[in-house]
């Protein structure tokens, strides 16, 4: 259906596959939420608010951007935002931090096979290393189309989880701060308010490139900022309720990989296992739109050079993977935090300028 020159199946599809990004292993596992939300208590619902309004600001400006320079084939979103000296150098170090992102990612699935399945953590890293290939040979445009389904799925998985939990687990928000030791250990950063923006910027920064291609996709820059739109809702909405249901947990959740594992386990055994499929295909959709990111920087696309490259890429990422993958999270995006607060502060300037 088109209303006012936008299709709202567009809307939806950019909208899925702008989640999808976030979707990975940090998120969907709920090792990220737990560390840059959950572990400062009660300010992590403030936290929920400093990134709904930082996501609303600056994800579907860049989106929309894509979408009005799609016929420009030098159009480069750091430069565009932030100028040619800071974007050279945001240029040559996305490739870098993305790479980082992968080995994380790769972690992640490995971790959760292990922690539900009893699998040795290299077969799952194994696994997801060959299907972000896979998905990389494919294309991105039909990659597109098979991510833009995924995120969806994830949001309406951890709404039910979520729910449930805070339903049935409601009484343990009184007794959150016993466990401040547990909560501390976690924290990436001492300051939660500074947790909130390195959130913010490591996913903006990061996902910048392919949020570019994305907003490509559109058929107008209306369609292309509506999708951020609503993909910010549907993501804030569901890290406020997988964060609240840790919140309810804080004891066992404090201390494990995958804490959403836990809880939907918790509800029932089989929820588990189908969302341990869901939580593998959370971390696909990002490791692949990750590797298109990195391959795209240095290669054509669609030739065997490319392939080739990209086969080099997911092996160094396999193996970088086998580290602990808690430790990865905290040490990994608090960097790439850092990095990107000032590419955040260049598309909110941007904005208001224009």
């Amino acid at each position: 259906m088109t209303e006012n020159g936008v299709n709202a199946k567009n809307v939806i599809k950019i909208a899925g596959a702008y989640v999808a990004w976030v979707m990975g292993s940090g998120f969907a596992t709920g090792q990220e939420i737990l560390q840059f939300f959950t572990s400062y208590g009660y300010y992590s619902f403030i936290l929920l608010v400093i990134n709904l309004a930082g996501f609303l600001l600056i994800g579907p400006v860049i989106l929309q951007a894509g979408q009005e320079h799609r016929d420009d084939p030098e159009y480069n979103h750091f430069v565009f935002f932030c100028g040619k000296k800071l974007g050279w150098f945001y240029s040559n170090f996305l490739p870098l931090a993305l790479f980082a992102g992968m080995v994380i990612l790769i972690s992640g699935s490995g971790a959760t096979l292990e922690e539900y399945y009893g699998l040795n953590h290299y077969v799952g890293a194994l696994v997801m290393a060959a299907l972000a290939l896979a998905a990389y040979i494919v294309g991105f445009q039909r990659f597109v189309r098979v991510v833009s389904f995924i995120g969806p799925t994830i949001i309406a998985f951890c709404l039910l989880v979520g729910i449930v939990t805070i339903i049935r687990d409601s009484g343990g928000l009184n007794t959150v701060n016993q466990y401040s030791e547990i909560m501390e250990a976690k924290q990436p950063v001492p300051f939660w308010w500074l947790s909130g923006l390195l959130y913010l910027s490591y996913n903006l920064n990061g996902g910048s490139k392919y949020y570019s291609a994305l907003g490509m996709t559109g058929t107008s820059g209306r369609e292309a900022m509506l999708g951020g739109i609503v993909g910010t809702v549907a993501l804030m909405a569901s890290i406020f309720l997988m964060n609240t249901a840790m919140l309810t947990n804080i004891e066992k959740c404090g201390v494990l990989d995958v804490p959403t594992l836990y809880l939907a386990r918790l509800i029932a055994y089989p929820l588990g296992a189908v969302f341990s499929i869901i939580l593998i295909m959370g971390i696909f959709s990002s490791c692949s739109a990750m590797l298109w990111t990195v391959s795209e920087r240095f290669v054509k696309q669609g030739t065997k050079k490319s392939y080739i490259f990209a086969a080099c890429v997911c092996v160094a990422a396999f193996l970088l993977g086998l580290l602990p993958f808690s430790g990865l999270v905290g040490i990994i995006y608090t960097i790439l935090g850092y990095v990107g607060l000032v590419f955040a502060g260049c598309v909110i300037y941007k904005r208001f300028k224009k």
